[in-house]
C-alpha cells in the first residue's frame, strides 16, 4: 500500500493571489524589450540596398569597372576629395579610367547609412593603399556620401571626404 502523503504534493491555486499574473506581465515585457530590440538592430531592405550600392561602387573603384561606375553614378554627380578638389560625374570617372586614382586595395570600413524616402545618407571610413605612379600610398579619411533611389535604382550623387 502506498502512503498518497509522500506523493509530491502540489499547492492548490490561489486565484486571488495577484503576484503570479505580474510575474507573468513583467517576463511578457522583459521578452518584448528583448526581441524589439533585435527588430530595430536589424538592417532595413532599403539600408541592405545602398549598403549593396556602396560595395559595387567600392569594388568598381578598385578594378576599374567603368561601365559599373557609369551605372552607379548619376549624372549630376559632386565628387568631393579631402584634398578640397570636386569633380563631376565625368572628371570622377576619367581618373579611375585613366589610373590618376587607383588602389591596390580600398575597402570601407565603419559604415552607417541613414535612410530619408529616396535619399540614403553613408557616412564610412576610406582604408586604401593608393597607387601614385609606383608608388604605394597609405590613405586613412572619412567619406560622406548621399545616395538616391532614381527610377528604382540606388546613385551616388555626393560626395565629400575629409581627413580626421
Amino acid at each position: 500500500m502506498t502512503d498518497e502523503s509522500s506523493c509530491m504534493t502540489i499547492a492548490p491555486i490561489n486565484h486571488n493571489n495577484k503576484e503570479i499574473p505580474m510575474k507573468r506581465t513583467r517576463l511578457l515585457i522583459g521578452f518584448l524589450c528583448l526581441f524589439s530590440g533585435y527588430v530595430a538592430a536589424a538592417p532595413s531592405p532599403g539600408e541592405n540596398e545602398v549598403a549593396q550600392a556602396v560595395d559595387h561602387l567600392t569594388q568598381a573603384m578598385l578594378k576599374k569597372n567603368i561601365a559599373q561606375l557609369q551605372a552607379l553614378t548619376a549624372d549630376n554627380l559632386t565628387y568631393g576629395h579631402s584634398s578640397g578638389k570636386i569633380q563631376d560625374k565625368q572628371a570622377f570617372i576619367a581618373d579611375i579610367e585613366t589610373g590618376r586614382s587607383a588602389f591596390k586595395t580600398l575597402e570601407m570600413q565603419n559604415q552607417t547609412i541613414t535612410l530619408s524616402g529616396d535619399v540614403a545618407l553613408v557616412r564610412h571610413h576610406f582604408s586604401a593603399q593608393a597607387l601614385k605612379g609606383t608608388e604605394v600610398v597609405p590613405t586613412e579619411i572619412e567619406n560622406f556620401q548621399i545616395w538616391q533611389k532614381q527610377k528604382g535604382q540606388w546613385l551616388l550623387v555626393g560626395r565629400q571626404a575629409f581627413r580626421f
